[in-house]
């Protein structure tokens, strides 16, 4: 979790200034803080989060404790295979978290049979995802996805518009089922290799490997 520090400041001569911070780690702001309140010339601090709300030094102390418990920091991986000839997808999914001062690796993958293009394999990917995320009980906080697919990408942006009926469909799953879970999306587009972990995955699934695994990274 990043903040801002909103920090207002006043002169011996009663002068106010307010001065904002680049983001950085939380547990880093609140020590900066720490130091910008031995100064003495400090009138009020605030930390702002990632959406901008602004948090008192107290609140802030209290939500990273409540946030530390649970799945945090997420970065989350996806792709989708596509066979023609079988009609067969291979899903793959890897999310990196943070939880209890540690960070974690999970690793999984799936097949789904009568998939009619390599379009609706990563949107299945997608949603399988979330699907995801929401085993791991991950709710209210931001989540970064990234995958190589523009097109899935670029559309739940709403960047791209989206004339398919199927695929709408899939998208009205995966944004219905994010707003169920208070996940605020940040959404990047990779590059191929930059998304071989998942593209493995997927391949190993239409393989008909199995993969299941969470580690400690």
């Amino acid at each position: 979790m990043n903040f801002q520090i909103e920090w207002h400041y006043k002169s011996s001569k009663h002068k106010q200034l307010i001065f904002t911070s680049d983001f950085t780690d939380a547990n880093e702001a609140l020590m900066i803080v720490g130091d910008l309140e031995k100064t003495g010339r400090t009138k009020e601090i605030f930390l702002l989060d990632e959406q901008q709300q602004k948090w008192t030094v107290k609140e802030a102390k209290k939500l990273l404790q409540e946030v530390q418990t649970e799945p945090h920091d997420i970065v989350a991986y996806f792709d989708g295979g596509y066979e023609h000839d079988t009609l067969l997808a291979g899903l793959g999914v890897v999310i990196y978290f943070k939880q209890n001062n540690n960070s974690y690796r999970i690793r999984r993958n799936s097949r789904l049979q009568e998939i009619e293009s390599n379009n609706e394999a990563e949107y299945a990917a997608f949603y399988y995802l979330i699907q995801e995320l929401e085993e791991l009980g991950v709710h209210h906080i931001p989540v970064t996805f990234r995958g190589d697919s523009q097109v899935v990408l670029n559309q739940l942006a709403g960047e791209w518009p989206c004339f398919e009926e199927e695929f709408n469909r899939y998208l009205d799953r995966i944004e219905d089922k994010m707003q169920e879970l208070g996940i605020r999306p940040v959404y990047e587009p990779i590059s191929r290799k930059e998304n071989e972990e998942a593209d493995q995955l997927a391949t190993q699934a239409l393989q008909g490997i199995p993969i299941a695994s969470r580690k400690q990274v």
